[in-house]
């Protein structure tokens, strides 16, 4: 397949890829796995793996399961998690190199929409304080879109979804006269769900891995041999130039 020709919009995962929130969920799943069920060293990067992408209450489920506790169901242990979340929301900070890159993209005149798992309400709390760089979105597609629901990531709905809304914005603002397709697009995701629902979807995958994730899979099998996506250790390494969006 190989990288986009022209790139005509690029779609963007958020936690773990733009800003550092993925901490936080490690943090409040961790303080009750070890306060209350007594779990030592709380969350393992085994099972955080599992957990990227998936919406709030689907990953709770996946928690209790694979620690297979007891007394709490999937509401309860989301609830809790998200008020120790709300107490660390504000403290999030941008990734190295995201907003360096969101800035040189908006600069270009590349459209660019936010596709990400987190609900409505968690977003605009992790990025009240970031407007500096989520400012320069056209659109941002939550995991509780109604149009999505149960059809998260490792499913391409996404995706398909915030190009569609896109193409919509565009062409009613007289900005475009024909659509963008998913293979003129480049989706940034750090999760291997998103890298995997971003294969699905069609796009191009710039994929910016934690370094534990890189530890327990296969890269190249992953981006087909670099057919589909490029590897990157941080979002400082993209190149512009590569993308003819120097």
């Amino acid at each position: 397949m190989g990288p986009p020709k022209q790139v005509k919009a690029c779609l963007f995962d958020m936690d773990g890829l733009l800003i550092d929130s993925e901490s936080v969920y490690t943090v409040s799943i961790s303080d009750i796995l070890i306060n209350r069920f007594n779990i030592p060293g709380g969350l393992t990067w085994d099972v955080k793996m599992k957990l990227q992408g998936l919406p709030g209450p689907q990953a709770s489920q996946t928690v209790i399961d694979e620690y297979k506790l007891e007394g709490i169901t999937a509401q309860e242990l989301y609830e809790w998690t998200s008020r120790k979340q709300a107490e660390l929301w504000p403290k999030v900070q941008f990734l190295p190199g995201a907003l360096d890159l969101i800035k040189k993209l908006a600069a270009k005149g590349i459209p660019m929409v936010v596709c990400t798992s987190s609900h409505k309400d968690k977003y605009y709390m992790k990025t009240a304080h970031l407007q500096e760089g989520f400012k320069h979105f056209e659109l941002v597609i939550t995991g509780d879109n109604p149009v999505i629901a149960g059809k998260g990531k490792p499913l391409p709905f996404i995706w398909w979804l915030g190009l569609s809304e896109l193409n919509d914005k565009l062409r009613s603002e007289g900005r475009i006269q024909e659509d963008i397709k998913i293979e003129e697009v480049l989706i940034f995701e750090d999760a291997v769900p998103g890298l995997i629902s971003g294969k699905r979807a069609g796009g191009y995958v710039i994929w910016v891995p934690d370094p534990h994730v890189l530890e327990m899979t296969k890269p190249d099998e992953l981006l087909d041999n670099g057919a589909k996506g490029e590897l990157l250790s941080s979002l400082e390494e993209f190149d512009l130039a590569k993308y003819n969006l120097e």
